[in-house]
């Protein structure tokens, strides 16, 4: 009777450990981006994609040479962008932007960006945003 009992236990363990699985597959930014380094992006928002399961922020600007470049910079979930000041809104196409990134790996015009510095038209969004809103 024990032995029935462990093998019913069998399938619901398996059912268990798929259901976790994409937890731990989904959140690799430390295999991604360099988390000991900092790179600065400067340019023009082109796109803002406020969705899950992470934002995304497209910027125009010129590397070291001065060449056009197209910035990637992966951000918070929305949910965690609005737990932080930020809105849906808080981007537009124009804006100029300096971030501050830990870039890939693999890509040096991609970069993360989960708490990092950042700077809208010469001002900081998030927290200090919400305050003034707040205020209005």
């Amino acid at each position: 009777m024990s032995n029935l009992r462990e093998l019913k236990l069998v399938p619901f363990a398996f059912g268990v450990t798929l259901s976790v699985m994409p937890l731990f597959g989904h959140h690799g930014t430390g295999a991604s981006y360099d988390q000991k380094k900092w790179v600065k992006f400067e340019g023009v928002v082109t796109e803002f994609l406020w969705r899950n399961p992470h934002s995304s922020l497209f910027i125009e600007g010129k590397d070291e040479a001065g060449k056009a470049v197209n910035y990637s910079v992966e951000m918070f979930s929305p949910g965690q962008m609005v737990k932080q000041g930020y809105t849906r809104t808080v981007f537009k196409t124009g804006d100029h932007v300096v971030i501050e990134v830990h870039p890939s790996f693999t890509n040096p015009v991609v970069g993360e960006c989960l708490g990092c510095k950042i700077l809208v038209n010469g001002k900081e969004p998030g927290n200090a945003d919400a305050a003034h809103k707040a205020g209005q």
